[in-house]
């Protein structure tokens, strides 16, 4: 069965606010019909901080629009990017940030049970990143309670952090769970100039969740196919891995969205193709 082939939310639609990612509060439906004319399988839902009580991961009703308009498109909602915790980190200082943001992640992982959800993303990058061996610690003692939840209900929590390769590895393992995973960016991997071969080579076996965009080394997201990302090692390395999960597409947008998103789709495809 060929790797599922989708989006990330917002990609294909004017951005929301100006914002270069978030949840397009009021017309998220229509990407999903605009998603299956272009052939795509799926679309990663976000929850970002900025709105999140009116999100339709969180607010009433809302897990029954998300599955109607599956319905309808026949495009899924298989994965989830929890962007809220890189605003309101997981392992915060601040014990009552922390603790609601803890409380966050009960919901949201109540709401992917009922979709059926096979991830949620967590990403620890950014202002979310994990710096020292506090910050590591904490994180584990937030989301430890939940891993046998995950388990149960088959869903993997799929990190994202700009650690190096064995530090991953060794946080990964901390938990001692096949559904503690691996998100992999491969454009965010180009930016901290790590080497795919390596970081596959140490922990490919956990990648659940892959997010398609590319980077100049220390700078921002560019087209794909311009950046320093080297996807031919990736996807050479991948191979050996006989890796199920989706490729998202997290690719550079502008300020509409399909017409350079179909250009970088077109780019890649022979990769997808000959995995």
């Amino acid at each position: 069965m060929k790797n599922k082939i989708g989006v990330i939310q917002g990609r294909l639609l004017p951005k929301y606010k100006g914002r270069y990612q978030a949840h397009p509060v009021g017309y998220w439906k229509d990407e999903f019909f605009i998603a299956s004319s272009i052939g795509l399988d799926c679309i990663e839902f976000i929850l970002d901080f900025n709105d999140a009580k009116i999100n339709p991961l969180i607010k009433d009703g809302g897990i029954e629009e998300i599955k109607k308009i599956v319905v309808d498109s026949g495009v899924q909602v298989n994965t989830i990017c929890a962007d809220y915790f890189m605003e309101a980190p997981l392992h915060s200082k601040d014990v009552n940030l922390a603790n609601y943001s803890k409380d966050m992640l009960i919901v949201l992982l109540e709401s992917a049970i009922k979709l059926n959800v096979s991830d949620i993303v967590i990403p620890c990058v950014d202002q979310s990143k994990l710096s020292n061996q506090e910050e590591i610690e904490r994180f584990i003692e937030a989301i430890m309670p939940l891993v046998r939840v995950a388990e149960d209900n088959n869903i993997n929590f799929s990190l994202e952090t700009d650690l190096p390769p064995k530090q991953f590895l060794s946080l990964l393992e901390y938990f001692d769970s096949s559904n503690v995973t691996v998100n992999y960016d491969i454009g965010n991997s180009a930016a901290l100039g790590y080497n795919p071969e390596e970081e596959l080579t140490v922990y490919g076996h956990k990648i659940s969740d892959i997010h398609i965009k590319d980077r100049v080394f220390d700078e921002g997201p560019i087209v794909l196919g311009e950046g320093d990302a080297d996807f031919n090692a990736f996807f050479k390395k991948l191979i050996e891995f006989d890796y199920k999960g989706p490729f998202i597409m997290q690719t550079y947008r502008d300020d509409e969205g399909v017409e350079i998103f179909k250009k970088q789709l077109n780019w890649v495809s022979s990769y997808f193709n000959a995995q």
